[in-house]
């Protein structure tokens, strides 16, 4: 990992700090799991009570992505990797 990605994970880390305390009243909580500085891509996974959530691909979408995005205008999407045989879901 160079160190322009180094920093971009700890940027994107920190964005997703952000949103935690959110996601985890309600049960669950996302972890980081990729970066790709060059196509511009954070790649996330969803735990504990979002796994199977109804509603994990609106905190997708209006709560992580849309705060990544925020704070770091270098990611221009969020995936959220998948559990089993789930589809990946792009935001």
């Amino acid at each position: 990992m160079t160190l322009v990605e180094k920093e971009l994970w700890q940027r994107v880390d920190n964005a997703l700090d952000r949103v935690r305390p959110a996601i985890q009243a309600d049960g669950g909580d996302v972890e980081l799991a990729e970066v790709n500085a060059q196509d511009g891509t954070a790649s996330v996974r969803m735990l504990g009570a979002c796994v199977r959530c109804p509603m994990s691909h609106v905190t997708l979408q209006m709560g992580i992505a849309h705060v990544i995005r925020e704070n770091v205008p270098e990611i221009s999407y969020v995936v959220a990797l998948p559990w089993e045989d789930d589809d990946i879901a792009f935001v």
